[in-house]
């Protein structure tokens, strides 16, 4: 049991012939007992509220939420889960935690790749990717001043079935992979259709 030292009981300070030290130490090591008790189940608690809140932006509603909001604001359908294309997100990325390098796959996929620290949550790289959407110039459909493939791909019309997977990387990062189908980011073509409300 952990004892955690909120009293101090220093051994001497009584007499053993007298009945308060027993008294006393007694109750010190009940409290420091209690205090173990209340203290680590604080801990517990705090412990499992982090790994919960960095979970609950994990999950494929999570995702698709985030994705679907970034392409509601251009006027593109939402897209689905889709358990195959998950599966291949998560079989391709469990091969990069050895080294958490972000190499993409090359596989039959759009794919997005994030790297960050062990809580970078689903939700916080998808955000990323769609804050990208400042560097895409629709009129010239290239991007200007930055990367933006990435947000290309989040709002691609095309792209209509989504997965995603995370894995913590022996280094102690972690890599984020969203796979979309069909792909995006083909040549000559813009992600979506604007239309003007003119």
């Amino acid at each position: 049991m952990w004892e955690i030292p909120i009293c101090t009981c220093i051994n001497g300070l009584f007499s053993s012939s007298t009945s308060a030290p027993s008294v006393y130490f007694s109750s010190c090591r009940r409290i420091n007992m209690e205090m173990s008790k209340t203290a680590l189940a604080i801990i517990s608690l705090i412990s499992l509220a982090t790994v919960h809140h960095a979970h609950a932006q994990d999950s494929p509603q999570d995702f698709l939420k985030a994705h679907n909001t970034a392409r509601a604001s251009v006027g593109v359908g939402p897209m689905i889960w889709d358990n195959t294309v998950a599966a291949f997100a998560r079989n391709y990325i469990n091969g990069l935690a050895g080294s958490c390098r972000m190499v993409h796959s090359g596989g039959p996929y759009g794919e997005n790749l994030a790297w960050g620290s062990p809580d970078l949550a689903g939700t916080a790289a998808v955000k990323m990717w769609a804050d990208e959407r400042a560097n895409y110039d629709y009129n010239s459909n290239s991007c200007v001043g930055g990367e933006c493939l990435h947000y290309t791909q989040v709002v691609w019309r095309n792209s209509v079935r989504l997965g995603c997977a995370k894995v913590r990387c022996s280094n102690g990062g972690a890599i984020i992979s969203c796979n979309y189908d069909p792909p995006g980011n083909y040549n000559g073509q813009r992600p979506f259709e604007f239309i003007s409300s003119s």
